[in-house]
């Protein structure tokens, strides 16, 4: 069962407010929805994806999903999960992004966040409540923007392969066979993709791998058997595909995250 610490505060009309949430067993699925508000989700613990915008984000802990208001999303997670929900106002986030993204947040955001969860949602705006989320809005727009986004296509065909290639990620077959397998050409294949993804299918597919790491890594799964899963030949060969992509080996990565670094 999800649990909010404190009132939901989407409709309080202040620049930001925040909450928190845990939930120690089960899921969460929500449908698609908007907010009138832009939301940050920041992950402490857990695993967390959100689908919106044609993409797929995975929030691992200690990183953060910025959707801007007026973005349909979808959100799941799995149990055990805490983490705090940041609501800004449109007119209050006007140097934030105005698409989705996954961020980097800052030892300093984390805190001014757990502070914020803990005040009154009508803060008073002249006093320090107020102060605090300015400095808050200032640290989120300085944050580095992180490659966890799968971009994710809608024509049909490529539906199909996606799907496919998500429910059995280790098959290596070449993006021609995965091409006949859903009716069309390599080439069509490639310039389908790229159109709707901007990437080629190869780049595509190391993306879904990295995406899939991370969120196998977070429950638990040890660096060997993420590259057996995934279709690595070795462990070696999946580190050197994460290091060049996200610039750490898969441990060092993790170690980060679960330390709160």
């Amino acid at each position: 069962m999800l649990e909010a610490h404190g009132r939901w505060k989407a409709a309080v009309a202040r620049p930001a407010n925040a909450i928190g949430i845990s939930m120690e067993a089960g899921g969460l699925e929500s449908e698609f929805h908007t907010h009138v508000e832009s939301q940050l989700l920041f992950q402490v613990r857990g695993e967390l994806t959100c689908e919106a915008s044609n993409a797929l984000w995975i929030v691992p802990p200690q990183s953060a999903l910025w959707v801007p208001g007026g973005v349909s999303h979808r959100i799941r997670g799995r149990a055990p999960l805490e983490g705090y929900s940041v609501f800004v106002e449109r007119r209050a986030g006007a140097n934030l992004p105005q698409e989705c993204c996954a961020v980097s947040v800052s030892a300093l955001f984390r805190e001014l966040l757990f502070r914020l969860a803990t005040r009154p949602a009508q803060y008073d705006l002249e006093g320090p409540d107020a102060r605090l989320v300015g400095v808050l809005l200032d640290e989120l727009a300085a944050a580095r923007v992180e490659n966890h986004r799968l971009p994710m296509p809608t024509e049909p065909r490529l539906r199909r392969l996606v799907e496919a290639i998500v429910a059995n990620p280790a098959d290596a077959s070449t993006a021609d066979m995965w091409a006949r397998r859903v009716g069309i050409g390599e080439r069509t294949l490639n310039r389908l993709l790229v159109k709707e993804t901007g990437l080629s299918f190869g780049r595509w597919r190391q993306q879904l791998h990295i995406t899939l790491a991370i969120q196998r890594m977070a429950r638990g799964a040890s660096v060997q058997q993420v590259a057996t899963d995934l279709g690595y030949g070795s462990a070696s060969s999946f580190v050197t595909m994460f290091r060049k992509a996200l610039g750490a080996s898969p441990a060092r990565y993790m170690a980060h995250r679960l330390d709160g670094g």
